[in-house]
């Protein structure tokens, strides 16, 4: 079902509303089990003059910020647009970085974005989300993919994305979809992002977790 462009603008006017309310100018992300999270996202084909739009995503990107977190799709501030923002700082430990190919991603503005595998090759690592707070869960990915859609200005993407910013791009896109990160999860990895669990997360790869836990690991990627 289409829903009509005057709709999606009066929903996103009461988000910004809101976020004019707000000592951080941020809106609440909504958690699993709102049907928002389960909906197709409506495609962006100029439902928004260029303020508007531009208001829309500097709230994302406040919000996302104040999680904190790496990447944030409309439809978590409940808004069923296929817009998503990403931004993050990389790892700073070295292991960290090789091992899971995290360098720092500047911030940009999906439009929408579709992707697609490059090559075969899979690779898994524990993953959270704002909107499945208080748990992660490991999640194993394509490791390259082919992005396209567009940015916020209308240029066109038609990129080969790998490693971790891939990662972040299919967990984004997959929102869009009304996919959650736990419907591609290995499920005996879910762990509280406690002390017990936030060092399962910390590894390099989840080696530990796979073991305790007693869920089969993929064959983390050759150096």
């Amino acid at each position: 079902m289409t829903i009509p462009g005057e709709v999606l603008r009066a929903h996103t006017q009461r988000l910004l509303a809101a976020a004019q309310e707000h000592p951080s100018g941020i809106v609440p992300i909504v958690q699993a089990g709102h049907p928002v999270l389960r909906m197709v996202a409506e495609p962006y084909d100029g439902q928004f003059d260029s303020a508007e739009l531009e208001a829309l995503i500097a709230l994302m990107h406040r919000t996302m910020r104040a999680a904190p977190g790496v990447g944030l799709a409309a439809p978590q501030i409940g808004l069923p647009l296929a817009l998503a923002v990403v931004e993050d700082p990389g790892a700073i430990d070295d292991e960290m970085r090789i091992a899971r190919e995290r360098p720092a991603v500047e911030f940009r503005v999906l439009v929408n974005p579709r992707y697609t595998p490059v090559g075969e090759q899979r690779v898994a690592f524990y993953e959270g989300c704002l909107s499945v707070e208080g748990y992660q869960a490991v999640v194993a990915r394509p490791r390259q993919i082919h992005l396209t859609g567009a940015d916020e200005t209308g240029r066109t993407l038609d990129e080969v994305v790998s490693g971790w910013p891939a990662r972040i791009v299919q967990h984004e896109t997959d929102h869009l979809g009304g996919t959650l990160y736990l419907d591609r999860a290995e499920l005996r990895s879910l762990a509280a992002t406690d002390e017990l669990g936030g060092s399962w997360a910390a590894e390099p790869h989840p080696v530990a977790a796979s073991r305790a836990l007693r869920f089969d690991l993929e064959a983390p990627p050759t150096a």
